[in-house]
């Protein structure tokens, strides 16, 4: 993430194909389980819809770069927000709830060491669901969850910034949230996240030179 440089009050993000690689709806089987050894959460299907029998259950986890950038927007005190339109808004809780970030960067190497003394992973990691401000995870037009945020926050849409991997939901633009679309087949990275800060920055110079934001 950029040092020393204006973030937006708020940024928030898809879920399905933008933070993790599935539809959460289609691909996901419930009840969703976590081994307690390893913390990892999985589905209950051992089949693929696509490709027949599978000889493991669909494991349920963010692309690679989701967990540190959600660990530094909460250091930078940026409120984040889930917004998703998915049909099974309790199966997406629980997903998140179920999830877990690790507390620094180098949790990961310090759960391969295996040694005796390797810290458990629910003490080095944090429910991802706590990395999250604001949810708004139910059936609906985009542009309804960023109404509510609007409401719920007293944020200016200005302040807001949104990835998302569909493009019909840049229609968030026409109340002023800066939209960002996530290339089909690639979903968040720290490269196009920086593209986001980068042209939301673009478009609000006003906010830049004051510090501050209007409605």
């Amino acid at each position: 993430m950029s040092t020393g440089s204006r973030l937006p009050k708020l940024i928030a993000f898809d879920l399905d194909y933008t933070l993790w690689d599935f539809w959460i709806d289609f691909h996901i089987i419930p009840p969703i389980l976590q081994d307690p050894a390893t913390g990892t959460v999985y589905d209950s299907s051992t089949s693929d819809i696509y490709y027949g029998r599978r000889s493991s259950p669909n494991t349920i986890e963010f692309y690679r770069d989701v967990p540190g950038i959600l660990r530094n927007l909460r250091n930078e005190g940026v409120t984040v927000a889930a917004c998703s339109r998915t049909p099974v808004p309790k199966l997406a809780m629980e997903a998140l709830r179920l999830m877990r970030i690790p507390d620094s960067k180098d949790t990961d190497i310090l759960a391969c060491n295996g040694s005796n003394d390797t810290p458990s992973w629910t003490t080095t990691t944090t429910p991802a669901v706590n990395f999250f401000d604001q949810l708004e995870i139910y059936p609906t037009d985009k542009t309804v969850h960023f109404k509510a945020l609007h409401k719920k926050t007293g944020l200016p849409y200005s302040e807001m910034l949104f990835f998302d991997d569909e493009r019909r939901n840049r229609n968030v633009e026409k109340l002023g949230v800066t939209f960002i679309l996530v290339p089909e087949g690639r979903g968040m990275d720290s490269e196009l996240f920086e593209k986001g800060l980068k042209e939301w920055r673009r478009r609000h110079p006003e906010l830049m030179s004051s510090g501050g934001s209007e409605n």
